[in-house]
């Protein structure tokens, strides 16, 4: 059954308390966990793929490019059911790897859900929601290519992880933070191509 979440804290304890039941962890299971309709928490999830030190495993970004395109494009196409194709629902990782990433993820979720609440609420919410749909499309289109820009892809999932935080917090001001990350992300990938 879905369920809402409201922190990041409580996003990571109900995805390791799934994953501790599996030797393998399937992105079905983390979907089927958050629950298909919450888009947010899915941006958020592959924000914090690619912030993690998952991110320099060869293709996780490309893979996240990928979630992050599907999660985007639907809710700029106003679907209310969130879909993914069955051969990425079928990529897993040991239960052992994730709750690692998870627990390491634990202390920086705990300071952020600190200062996070309703802010700036217009930033996040009907027309705001499509402007960070619009950019997250935007930052998974260059994932790809930052695979071999050094650290980029760390950026790129602080954007994403901060786009999803806002939009489950309702916090704006978290939003303005995600758009400075983006432009962080898209000067350093301009500095190393050039």
């Amino acid at each position: 059954m879905s369920r809402e979440f409201t922190s990041l804290t409580q996003l990571l304890e109900h995805i390791e308390k799934t994953a501790k039941r599996r030797k393998r962890v399937s992105l079905d299971l983390v979907v089927r966990a958050v629950g298909r309709r919450a888009f947010a928490p899915l941006l958020l999830l592959a924000g914090i793929i690619l912030f993690s030190p998952l991110s320099g495993i060869p293709g996780v970004p490309t893979l996240m490019a990928i979630l992050v395109l599907l999660v985007t494009v639907q809710l700029l196409l106003g679907r209310r059911r969130f879909w993914l194709p069955h051969w990425l629902l079928n990529r897993s990782m040991s239960k052992e790897k994730l709750l690692k990433t998870l627990d390491w993820l634990h202390k920086p979720a705990y300071w952020s859900d600190l200062w996070l609440r309703p802010r700036l609420m217009f930033l996040v919410h009907r027309s705001g929601t499509y402007v960070i749909a619009v950019i997250c499309t935007v930052i998974a289109l260059g994932l790809p290519v930052m695979e071999i820009v050094p650290f980029s892809a760390t950026f790129a999932g602080m954007a994403l992880a901060a786009f999803g935080l806002a939009l489950v917090a309702h916090d704006g001001v978290l939003a303005v933070l995600a758009f400075t990350f983006t432009a962080l992300v898209f000067a350093l990938i301009a500095g190393a191509l050039l």
